[in-house]
């Protein structure tokens, strides 16, 4: 597939080295989390978690789940369990092998949550995700909370708002000793960085790096993702932008469509698979990311 890399600087040239476009005619993609054989999405417009399973003569597209509650971003616990940001059902859910879900949180101090968007796992099995509003009419409608919040919960399910200062919250991500949280803020077009201390609470949060559009580009900073390195993905206006860990710009993946997600996968975790749009993409790295759910134990 024709494809653009934006090299800033040589480390990039490493990290990037071909496009595929792997499945299309969706609604709009997100959420993406490798499986260990296979590949899970959302289609969030269709209420429809999507299983991938590549195939040497195409991909094997199927149903996990459905309706999802409107699910966008998907992780694993530690024990191979999907966890699901829902929409509509204003919560964060756990899912097992059959599909079924069950609801882990959907209020905080007895206010419901907006639309929780994107989630991820820290090593001790606690839960770190973000609230926004993008899940309710007119971004307004139903909202209890004042604030979009970013969020923890603890092994034993105690919750915890870590943050309340973001505009629109998003993507999520450690570095690669989890001393560090990444997290993105769409409206703001930037990324913070926050210490993360032993007991699983973060200080700090300065801006890491602005993703600023050029004229006439689409998108925000949305999902994101650490590689093995501490270098940091985010999809962003125009595609998907990379920086070293010292938040070096070193180069952008430039797509076809608007890429909203990635994640990490493939036997050795050298495949990042982005979904745009109505579609789903994957590139072969150089670089490997960190896996999730039961793999990331044995890392």
């Amino acid at each position: 597939m024709e494809h653009f890399l934006e090299v800033a600087y040589p480390t990039f040239r490493r990290i990037a080295p071909s496009l595929e476009r792997v499945a299309g005619g969706f609604a709009f993609t997100e959420g993406p989390v490798w499986c260990g054989d296979y590949l899970l999405f959302s289609d969030i417009p269709n209420s429809r978690t999507v299983l991938c399973r590549p195939r040497p003569e195409g991909a094997e597209i199927s149903t996990f789940r459905h309706p999802t509650g409107n699910a966008n971003g998907l992780t694993l616990d530690h024990q191979g369990r999907v966890l699901a940001c829902e929409h509509s059902g204003r919560r964060v859910s756990r899912v097992d092998a059959s599909g079924k879900a069950e609801t882990l949180v959907d209020n905080y101090q007895g206010k419901r949550l907006n639309s929780p968007n994107d989630v991820i796992v820290r090593s001790d099995g606690s839960i770190y995700f973000t609230d926004p509003p993008y899940g309710l009419r007119h971004y307004t409608e139903g909202k209890e909370l004042p604030f979009n919040g970013v969020y923890r919960i603890d092994p034993n399910g105690g919750m915890h708002l870590l943050a309340d200062d973001f505009e629109r919250p998003n993507g999520l991500a450690f570095s690669p000793d989890e001393s560090k949280l990444y997290i993105d803020d769409s409206a703001r077009f930037h990324i913070r960085e926050f210490d993360v201390a032993p007991d699983g609470s973060i200080s700090g949060g300065k801006v890491f790096a602005e993703l600023k559009p050029k004229e006439g580009e689409r998108g925000v900073p949305d999902g994101m993702k650490v590689d093995q390195e501490g270098n940091v993905y985010c999809t962003g206006p125009g595609g998907v932008w990379v920086f070293d860990p010292s938040a070096r710009y070193i180069g952008r993946i430039v797509l076809p469509e608007v890429p909203a997600n990635l994640a990490w996968g493939g036997p050795d975790w050298r495949t990042l698979y982005i979904t745009a749009q109505t579609s789903l993409y994957r590139i072969p790295l150089l670089v490997p990311g960190i896996p999730v759910g039961p793999a990331a134990k044995r890392r």
